[in-house]
C-alpha cells in the first residue's frame, strides 16, 4: 500500500501479485468513501493501510477496514470533505504488479493555475530593459486588454515524474522524481530574480500528474516556453553529461535518443493513468506537430540552454537531439526537456543531490533562457493559441 497526499489530489495504490477486484461507492453525511475488495483477505499488510494515512492529508480523515462479507473486505475512507473518487486497476508494468489505483479529488476543484494567472496579470511593469511588444499581444485572434505595460515572460517548469513514478533510481537510492523536483524549484528561484520573467511549477509536490495534464496545464497558463527537467540514465555507469532535447517530427536524431524517449513517455504507464479517462481532442493537439514554428523555436531554445549548461557539467552530446517526447508536443509552446545529468553514474548521482550543482544548473538555464527572449523578442514569437482552447 502506498498513499501519495497533495493539495491537488490523494492517490492511494493497493499491490499485489492477482488482479484486484473491487467496487466503490460514495456515502454522504458524513461525507466517506466505501471500496469493497472481492476475494481480498484482512491481513495485517491490508491493516497497516490506517497507519499510513498523514494527518495533514487534505482529504482523508482515517481509514476504517474489517470484514463485509466472508468473501468481501470493506475499506472505508472518513473524509474531511466532500470529493469526487475514481478508481481504476493497471495491469503489471516495470517493477510493479498488479495495482489498484484509488483517486480523491476535491468536489469542488481548486485550479492552483487559475489563482496564478490572476497574479501574473496582475504583477507590476517590468523593468524597462525588459523586451517590449511592438503591438498588443493577441492569442487567437482575441485582442487582449490595452493595458500598455510588458507582460510577464511566462515560463512552465515540469519536474519530471513524481508519485507513483519514481523516475531513474541511482546506485545511492536517489530518485530521479526528488533529484528534478529540486532542481525545479531552483529554477523558479532563478527566473523569478529575472527582469520581466515569471517561472510556475507544473508539479510542486510528490504526486504523478499525466504527460498529457502536464502539457494542458502549460497551455493553460498561457506559458511562452516550457522546460521539462529530468536525470538521465543507462544500464553503464560510466555514462555521463548533460544534455538538451527537443520534439522530433520525423523520428529521433540518435538510437539512444529514441531509446530515451521511449523511456520518459512509459511515464503515463508506470505514474498510473484512467486509460477511460483519456480525452480524444487532448491526444490530438498534443500529437498535432503542424505547427513547425514552435519546432523551430524550441530548437533555438535548446541551443540556447546548451550553450550554458555545457560550462556547467560536460556535455553528453554537443548538439539538440530530438525524439517524441510527449512531454514536448505543445504545438503552440517552445519546449525542450533537460536532462541535468546521469542519475546512473555515481559521480554524478553526488553532484545532482548537490544543491550547489542544482543552483548552477538552474542559473545555466536561466542564462539560456534570457539569451532566447533577447534573440526572440515577444513580438517575434510565434502566437498562442487562446488558453484552455484544445
Amino acid at each position: 500500500m502506498r498513499v501519495w497526499p497533495a493539495r491537488e489530489y490523494t492517490r492511494i495504490t493497493l499491490e499485489s501479485h492477482s488482479p484486484i477486484r473491487f467496487d466503490l461507492t460514495s456515502v454522504k453525511d458524513p461525507a466517506r468513501v466505501v471500496v469493497d475488495l472481492t476475494d481480498v483477505p484482512l491481513t495485517d499488510k491490508l491493516s497497516a493501510l490506517s497507519a499510513r494515512m498523514n494527518a495533514d492529508d487534505p482529504f482523508i480523515a482515517q481509514v476504517r477496514l474489517g470484514r463485509y462479507t466472508p468473501l468481501v473486505t470493506r475499506v472505508v475512507f472518513d473524509l474531511k470533505q466532500e470529493v469526487k473518487a475514481r478508481a481504476f486497476v493497471i495491469e503489471p508494468v516495470g517493477e510493479y504488479l498488479h495495482r489498484l489505483v484509488i483517486d480523491l479529488y476535491p468536489a469542488e476543484p481548486v485550479d492552483p493555475l487559475v489563482a496564478l494567472l490572476g497574479d501574473l496579470e496582475s504583477q507590476p511593469a517590468a523593468s524597462p530593459a525588459t523586451p517590449q511588444p511592438t503591438k498588443p499581444a493577441t492569442r487567437g485572434g482575441r485582442k487582449r486588454d490595452g493595458n500598455p505595460r510588458p507582460r510577464l515572460f511566462t515560463v512552465a517548469i515540469d519536474a519530471g515524474h513524481g508519485g507513483e513514478d519514481p523516475g531513474a533510481v541511482g546506485q545511492s537510492g536517489t530518485y530521479e522524481k526528488e533529484v528534478t523536483l529540486a532542481m525545479a524549484r531552483a529554477l523558479k528561484t532563478k527566473i523569478d530574480a529575472e527582469p520581466g520573467m515569471r517561472a510556475v511549477l507544473i508539479r510542486d509536490g510528490d504526486y504523478f500528474i499525466a504527460l498529457g495534464e502536464r502539457v494542458t496545464r502549460a497551455r493553460r497558463l498561457r506559458a511562452d516556453l516550457l522546460i521539462s527537467l529530468h536525470a538521465d540514465a543507462f544500464i553503464r555507469p560510466d555514462a555521463h553529461g548533460s544534455s538538451v532535447f527537443a520534439l522530433s517530427e520525423k523520428g529521433a536524431t540518435s538510437a539512444a535518443a529514441r531509446w530515451l524517449a521511449k523511456r520518459e513517455n512509459d511515464a503515463d504507464r508506470i505514474g498510473g493513468v484512467d486509460l477511460s479517462q483519456a480525452d480524444s481532442r487532448v491526444k490530438q493537439v498534443l500529437f498535432d506537430l503542424s505547427q513547425t514554428a514552435t519546432l523551430n523555436d524550441s530548437l533555438k531554445l535548446g541551443r540556447a540552454v546548451l550553450r550554458h549548461i555545457g560550462a556547467v557539467n560536460a556535455l553528453h552530446k554537443p548538439r539538440v537531439e530530438q525524439a517524441g517526447f510527449a512531454i514536448l508536443k505543445a504545438p503552440d509552446i517552445p519546449s525542450i526537456l533537460v536532462e541535468t545529468a546521469f542519475i546512473t553514474n555515481p559521480a554524478e548521482e553526488q553532484r545532482l543531490r548537490s544543491e550547489t550543482y542544482q543552483a548552477e544548473m538552474a542559473t545555466a538555464i536561466t542564462q539560456g533562457i534570457r539569451r532566447y527572449f533577447k534573440q526572440n523578442p515577444p513580438s517575434e514569437l510565434p502566437p498562442r493559441l487562446a488558453a484552455g482552447t484544445l
